[in-house]
């Protein structure tokens, strides 16, 4: 047991399982805010404080405290909802949040901008639909992941019931979500409560699982500490080649601290994934560093004892060593648009959602839109790794209907977006994350108009490119998977990355520091052109940047800074 432990593994020995003073935080009308400790604790709830960046400067002046409210995170495994739970979830955007919804990359749902004195409300409404926030957030294994593309059906259904064992199997089993926010019965004794998986100070920092199925690596399964690679065989899901140790955070101005990619260590049969998640999740627990948080998640804890050590780690705690890996293949790691038809005949349509924002406009009237088709839609609703919208599993005799109803309000794919901007992501940032250094959902749209005047003037405009951008380098939107990447560094500048795998299994290199706007499309017009011209044959731009030489391959984590 280390002695040295940090602030936040005190905290969390002491709160009595993710209690801390949480209610007496909720019930304090006199702040907006929640106590220093709260504020770790109510992640493991689903949970974020924030505040509003831009009247920060205006509020002091008065001599008010920030303007405090609270993200709000929902657990949806696999992304996929329910007519009836979208539209709970759209009601609540209107009544507690900001009006709008947030698909995240992590397909599930939050809320921005709901205040302390309805907090509890929310959470209970969520729950009222049978979703929940517990463990959205925080030092446990946070939304799973996977395929949500059910015309692979009978593939995607198998993989969505196990996404769902992982989640269920590995959730905290405090009851302390129970009490304080559903009211129910304090547990007498509490500090006799076990997490029998997690321990009483759960994992040293975040935990992700993500399964992806071949030849669509839409979950970037590579970007997770814990990943799972669908091996199919006549048809039939038989097991999966096991990924560890990715992670996209990092730090600028610290090179001990990078991005990575999960490393395939092995394959098991799909029996046996549940186990092994379980036992990747408790050698982390373990060994992970519990003294500095930017060191802490699996990634770094592989590279400081070796990937060999951390095999004969996991399979002492197993019993059994994996199997050797599997032959598969990516081909790509973004969305489809538009309509496709499954073998049992029913009809699925993608919708790209700018930024994963939904929301109603002047010009666009989505959020409106998607209320009118959930209020007859007989399906499902799956949103994507990417941000993108799925309204799945329409009955042929539906299908008009829906169309009918996204033709009103506009909505339907635009044939005239580039592929520059149907590959994009962009993370909240500014103005409510309060480690953002740069605007990123609210800019890349304004930057990605003049990019997409460049690719358009060289007649390469459909070329799908992977475009992503974070106001920080903690890299939600998992920007070093991005064949252009931009990480925030400071208001209207940001690093600029180049050079990633189409198929997310390589991540970019630095390319030029800290530049504005102007300095950005006069780096990228002469790559773009270059591109446009001496590109060969179905060659993608990430490769073509590490061709020509703007930018030298990344080979492993370690390598991401030289």
């Amino acid at each position: 047991m280390e002695t040295n432990l940090s602030e936040v593994e005190i905290i969390k020995e002491n709160s009595n399982y993710l209690r801390g003073t949480l209610k007496e935080s909720l019930e304090n009308e006199v702040t907006g805010s929640i106590a220093p400790a709260d504020n770790n604790l109510i992640k493991f709830h689903g949970s974020y404080q924030q505040y509003d960046r831009d009247l920060e400067s205006e509020r002091k002046r008065q001599k008010l405290e920030p303007l405090y409210s609270f993200m709000i995170r929902v657990r949806l495994t696999g992304g996929i909802a329910s007519p009836e739970q979208w539209l709970k979830i759209d009601d609540i955007a209107d009544r507690y949040a900001n009006g709008t919804m947030k698909l995240t990359t992590r397909q599930t749902f939050q809320f921005h901008g709901v205040l302390k004195r309805n907090l509890k409300t929310t959470i209970q409404e969520i729950n009222s639909i049978l979703l929940n926030t517990i463990a959205a957030c925080g030092d446990v294994n946070r939304n799973v992941m996977c395929n949500p593309n059910p015309y692979q059906s009978p593939v995607h259904a198998e993989t969505y019931e196990i996404a769902k064992q992982f989640s269920d199997h590995l959730l905290p089993r405090t009851n302390a979500y129970h009490e304080i926010w559903l009211d129910k019965k304090l547990v007498e004794g509490g500090e006799k409560e076990e997490e029998p998986i997690y321990g009483k100070t759960y994992l040293p920092r975040k935990f992700k699982i993500a399964i992806a199925i071949p030849p669509h690596n839409d979950s970037d399964v590579f970007a997770n500490d814990l990943g799972f690679i669908a091996i199919v065989e006549d048809g039939k899901l038989i097991g999966f080649n096991v990924a560890v140790g990715g992670g996209m955070g990092m730090t600028f101005g610290n090179t001990a601290t990078y991005p990575r990619l999960a490393t395939v260590i092995g394959y098991c049969p799909k029996e046996q994934a549940v186990d092994v998640a379980e036992k990747v999740l408790i050698t982390q627990r373990d060994l992970g560093n519990r003294s500095d948080r930017k060191n802490a998640r699996l990634k770094y804890t592989i590279d400081r004892i070796g990937i060999e050590q951390f095999k004969e780690e996991l399979y002492n705690r197993l019993g059994y060593m994996l199997q050797d890996a599997k032959p598969y293949t990516f081909e790509s790691n973004g969305d489809s648009y538009g309509w496709v038809q499954s073998p049992d005949k029913k009809w699925h349509l993608t919708l790209y959602i700018e930024g994963g924002r939904v929301k109603d406009t002047e010009v666009l009237k989505l959020k409106s839109a998607l209320r009118k088709v959930a209020e007859i839609h007989q399906g499902d609703f799956r949103l994507t790794g990417n941000q993108n919208l799925m309204i799945a599993n329409i009955p042929g005799n539906q299908k008009k209907q829906i169309e009918n109803i996204l033709t009103e309000y506009q909505v339907l794919p635009d044939k005239k977006l580039t592929g520059l901007r149907l590959g994009s992501l962009a993370c909240v940032a500014l103005n409510t994350c309060g480690l953002a250094f740069a605007d990123a959902e609210r800019y890349l749209p304004k930057l990605l108009d003049k990019l997409d005047e460049i690719v358009v003037a060289n007649g390469i405009e459909k070329e799908p490119i992977i475009v992503r951008m974070t106001g920080c380098p903690n890299g939600c939107a998992r920007p070093y998977l991005g064949e252009i990447g931009f990480v925030g560094k400071a208001p209207g500048r940001y690093n600029l990355y180049l050079g990633a795998g189409f198929a997310g299994d390589r991540m970019n290199k630095l390319y030029k520091e800290n530049l504005n706007e102007q300095e950005i499309l006069d780096a990228l017009k002469p790559i773009l052109e270059d591109y446009a011209k001496t590109r060969e044959n179905n060659e993608r731009f990430g490769n073509f940047v590490i061709r020509k030489g703007y930018v030298k391959e990344t080979k492993e984590g370690r390598d991401f800074h030289n």
